[in-house]
């Protein structure tokens, strides 16, 4: 069975944009459910603009808008508003993140539509949350990860706080409101209960970064520091990346020995030659190793640079020593294996044509979900109000006239 019939009869009202909001709608739209996605008439979700190329949708737009449709409502129109209260009568689930206090000033906020269907998941995605000295502030990823402690720990240990490349706040966020989604829908279902959803992106990291506060609390209350590319408090040596030959900007390997196991550093010295360092005392336990990290990473330095990335991530690894090289997007797009595995595929979309990206990760079955095109501004119009509210024709045609719906 595959993952597209699990959320089969779930119905999202998706009234988000950019990425925070849609990575969570598209998640779950992978998984089977109708999102519905309501789009100004006029621009759309302002993502279709980002980065792109006119006449068509960003490419942007389409990693995260797949498999969804597209209604385009004229919300300063009162009739536009009147019917995404219908739309809302008849939904499962209810998102936005729009700016603060934004779905209110349209009335469009909980209160008003929990009184029109009591059983709503409402689900709010902001940058700072309620009670927050910032709550009316915007936000982005690099907001977030920035105000959430993220870059705090993110860079060189001598290095000013940087900004991790994944969007963590944007996607990270979503995610965690897909999860909680989930499980009030879950509930729902045994006892019709509604719920109102409300994650801050700020608040959202602070969950990604549970491992730096455990070490503030094991230092005596000390800000965690940078570490680089080692783990939050520098970690057990030999940790890190290391070069390898070749000299690309990405030509290194991550090699990572574990103090809960002793057996790795062993295992390493005889897969580097250098068997004539075991037991030595300098580097016998973590601590020493510590104690002595530049020595440690000269050695393994100067092993890893004599071979290219990908020989010495097999080397290390089939010695059981957990190791990867370092990949760029490029090298990760031209590995075959991931369009095999259906990890990444082609989108066949009407104007953009093939577009092959990432998809949902997780198989079901064997396999993931299927990715379907994002929509076009407004395409799926007719079909959604045919479909979930029963509107005949003449009906539909009319609104069109009147440029309520586009």
């Amino acid at each position: 069975m595959s993952g597209e019939n699990c959320l089969a009869g779930l119905k999202i009202l998706d009234l988000t944009q950019f990425e925070a909001g849609p990575s969570c709608t598209e998640a779950l739209a992978w998984m089977g459910a109708d999102v519905v996605k309501v789009e100004n008439p006029r621009v759309g979700d302002p993502g279709r603009v980002s980065g792109g190329k006119a006449p068509h949708d960003a490419l942007y737009f389409l990693q995260y808008n797949a498999n969804k449709r597209s209604m385009a409502i004229n919300l300063k129109d009162p009739r536009g508003l009147e019917l995404v209260k219908e739309l809302a009568k008849n939904a499962d689930v209810m998102i936005e993140n729009f700016a603060p206090g934004a779905i209110e000033r349209l009335g469009l906020g909980y209160d008003v539509i929990k009184a029109i269907n009591p059983a709503i998941i409402f689900c709010q995605v902001k940058g700072f949350g309620t009670g927050s000295p910032y709550e009316k502030n915007l936000a982005f990823d690099m907001i977030a990860q920035a105000c959430g402690g993220l870059m705090s720990v993110t860079g060189e240990e001598d290095g000013p706080p940087c900004k991790p490349g994944a969007t963590i706040g944007d996607t990270g966020t979503g995610m965690l409101m897909a999860v909680s989604i989930l499980g009030a829908y879950v509930r729902r279902l045994r006892t019709g209960q509604g719920e109102h959803l409300q994650v801050a992106m700020q608040d959202a990291i602070l969950h990604y970064i549970r491992n730096a506060f455990a070490y503030m609390e094991r230092t005596d209350g000390k800000a965690a520091p940078r570490a680089g590319s080692k783990t939050v408090g520098g970690g057990n040596p030999p940790i890190g990346v290391y070069p390898c030959k070749g000299g690309g900007p990405n030509d290194y390997v991550y090699i990572y020995t574990s103090a809960a196991n002793s057996e790795h550093w062993t295992r390493l010295l005889k897969v580097m030659g250098r068997e004539d360092l075991i037991g030595d005392a300098r580097f016998a336990n973590p601590a020493a190793r510590t104690e002595h990290r530049e020595e440690v990473d000269r050695i393994v330095s100067e092993w890893t640079i004599q071979h290219d990335k990908h020989t010495a991530m097999e080397l290390v690894g089939s010695a059981t020593i957990p190791a990867g090289a370092v990949l760029d997007t490029r090298e990760l797009a031209d590995d075959p294996t991931f369009l095999q595995r259906g990890i990444r595929q082609t989108m066949k979309h009407p104007e953009a044509g093939d577009y092959v990206m990432s998809g949902w990760p997780v198989r079901f079955g064997g396999r993931p979900p299927e990715v379907t095109p994002a929509p076009l501004l407004g395409e799926h119009g007719a079909e959604v109000l045919a479909e979930w509210l029963g509107y005949d024709a003449g009906k539909i045609a009319d609104l069109k006239s009147n440029e309520v719906v586009v």
